[in-house]
């Protein structure tokens, strides 16, 4: 890899191989254990499995991912209803048991292919359709909705963490562009004394990146990774802009996304454009051995400093 500082993802706290998933299926839903099931995918939290063709069970890989899982099995069946597109709320509840000791979830199959390995066949109409989506997800919280310290408040408040995944990458941003490494840090000291959210607390999903959208047929099909769910400013969501949009559809997209509870002002768009910032050089930092982590933070870098 060429992102010398990065670091590799964090190892699981405990072994989930296809014995154990099909034991806990039995054991708390039978009806399902006699689908054929198979590894699909091992991320920070959690590890994902396919559960015959239309199911996949989604199960902690470490403590911290835990709570995580609670989060969406409690509030995503509610949200799910107000949302135009799918999100995976869970079909089915799984409980510690048989030895391992954390909430699992039963949740559906998305066929397709993440946004960060395929192209969107009309990138105007999804950043229509995706601005729409968050502008029915950025409504006001409730009083017990999940709070999260490194989704809630603002980018601008993390220079510490930004600036060491900064120097750790440094290289890699003067490859990406003419005084790369400098030139993120003045956008950064820019980006990061806007303005901060003053408004109330609104649902934000806090992970919404390319790789969490399932791309159907040309088209954005699910909204999936709900982990990071939280009640804050939702202009952590709307990094998502840079993530995927040019220019002119990251403004289509911005005009849907106004349409909800919160316009999305001038100070919101430049602390969404802060969190793209800081999510570049994270994911650079943190790709060591993920190269789709890698492809997404460089592309980031670029569309941030055009």
């Amino acid at each position: 890899m060429t992102s010398g500082g990065s670091r590799p993802i964090p190892s699981a706290e405990v072994d989930i191989g296809v014995e154990l998933v099909v034991a806990l299926l039995r054991s708390q839903h039978a009806d399902l254990a006699d689908l054929p099931v198979r590894p699909f995918a091992n991320g920070w939290d959690n590890i994902m499995f396919r559960l015959g063709d239309d199911l996949a069970v989604r199960l902690p890989r470490r403590s911290a991912g835990a709570v995580l899982v609670e989060h969406e099995q409690r509030w995503l069946p509610e949200l799910a209803d107000r949302l135009p597109l799918p999100i995976p709320a869970p079909v089915r509840v799984g409980r510690p048991g048989l030895g391992y000791r954390w909430s699992w979830s039963v949740v559906p199959w998305f066929r397709g292919t993440s946004a960060a390995e395929t192209d969107l066949s009309d990138p105007t109409r999804e950043a229509r359709r995706l601005g729409d989506f968050m502008a029915a997800l950025h409504r006001v919280a409730p009083s017990d909705a999940p709070a999260n310290p490194a989704r809630d408040t603002f980018a601008g408040d993390r220079t510490e963490r930004f600036e060491h995944a900064h120097r750790a990458v440094a290289g890699v941003l003067d490859e990406l562009a003419a005084s790369g490494a400098e030139r993120v840090a003045h956008r950064w000291e820019s980006l990061r004394r806007t303005e901060r959210w003053a408004g109330p607390s609104l649902w934000v999903a806090g992970d919404v990146h390319a790789a969490n959208l399932v791309v159907t047929d040309g088209e954005i099909g699910a909204v999936i990774d709900f982990g990071d769910l939280c009640a804050g400013d939702p202009a952590v969501d709307l990094a998502i802009a840079w993530m995927l949009f040019d220019e002119p559809d990251r403004a289509v997209f911005r005009a849907a996304a106004s349409a909800g509870f919160a316009a999305v002002d001038d100070a919101m768009w430049r602390r969404a454009e802060a969190w793209a910032l800081y999510f570049a050089v994270l994911y650079l930092a943190n790709s060591a051995d993920d190269a789709r982590l890698e492809r997404m933070g460089r592309r980031l870098v670029v569309a941030v400093l055009g």
